[in-house]
């Protein structure tokens, strides 16, 4: 999914001149190409996350389309103020990418692991939020943010989880796609990013009745189709590398609680700090979002109703 997401970066840089990519001292190896092809078009401003996004909002103003990478735990986290004043508070068209968000960098600890992202950006006006899970829906989810008049975070999670998709997608913002359908439908699976794949995995082994969602949008969110989604299942699971608060299953609880009552089980990382560093398999096993304590967590929940 990374080198999608530099060639279509690239592809976009060289149809319009406009289009900047700005970095906090990160990302070289993966800018090696956009780089060499657009040298006039690479900003490296250095650890100074908050100056960075300043840049981004003074570029934006006077005609550029800025694209501010950074690891998630830094873009957004550590400059959500900026993001709020300095961007969105003006609709200014900038592109914040967070690489790496939930556990990739699960070695480094808390201050690298960014499982509250999606919460902190959601409650802010203007700011639309990008979730994809392959490449496929990344490359819909980049067009459409170059595309975008307001600004845009979007979410990258682990890049090596494989496609999900088998071709390319035209993609309507705010709307789920659909990755397992079924008739009978008795359970609606709901996910984002990178636990698309296992989700997948995990209905076509042990849930043969069910369908399986993928959301590429977390804000804006098209509330109908989760109405229509719902009033077709017995039960509705929402499953994300992300809090428990505020995030995709927040959203969906949101707008069930309003339109559509349906047994729900939401699926995330509980309100704790990793206990332990270590691989990313191992922190996705730690916080139970493996494929095994998936399964085991939703045959509990069905068996209890």
């Amino acid at each position: 999914m990374r080198d999608a997401f530099s060639k279509c970066l690239v592809s976009l840089a060289k149809s319009d001149a406009k289009v900047l990519l700005l970095t906090g001292d990160h990302g070289y190896s993966l800018f090696d190409e956009f780089r060499k092809e657009c040298p006039e078009q690479y900003i490296n401003a250095g650890i100074a996350e908050q100056n960075m996004v300043g840049m981004a909002a003074g570029l934006a103003r006077v005609g550029y389309r800025p694209f501010v990478y950074g690891l998630s735990a830094f873009i957004p986290l550590r400059v959500i103020e900026q993001i709020k004043i300095d961007i969105a508070h003006d609709k200014l068209p900038v592109v914040l990418i967070g690489d790496g968000a939930g556990f990739v960098y699960s070695h480094l600890g808390a201050s690298h692991q960014a499982t509250e992202d999606i919460a902190c950006c959601r409650a802010i006006p203007n700011l639309s939020i990008f979730s994809p899970a392959d490449r496929f829906e990344l490359e819909s989810c980049m067009i459409m943010s170059y595309e975008s008049k307001g600004p845009v975070y979007l979410r990258l999670g682990k890049a090596d989880r494989g496609d999900v998709h088998s071709k390319n997608l035209e993609l309507k913002i705010g709307n789920l796609v659909p990755i397992k359908t079924n008739k009978s439908n008795d359970i609606s699976f709901i996910t984002t990013g990178s636990l698309v794949k296992s989700v997948m995995n995990i209905a076509l082994e042990n849930f043969p009745n069910s369908s399986v969602w993928s959301s590429p949008f977390i804000k804006p969110f098209e509330n109908k189709q989760i109405v229509d989604i719902c009033k077709r299942s017995q039960v509705l699971i929402v499953i994300e590398e992300h809090s428990i608060y505020g995030g995709l299953g927040s959203v969906v609880s949101e707008i069930i609680s309003e339109f559509s009552p349906i047994r729900l089980l939401r699926i995330g990382v509980q309100d704790r700090f990793s206990q332990y560093c270590g691989t990313y398999d191992y922190l996705l096993e730690e916080h139970g979002l493996d494929e095994l304590s998936l399964i085991k967590k939703i045959k509990q929940f069905i068996e209890s109703i």
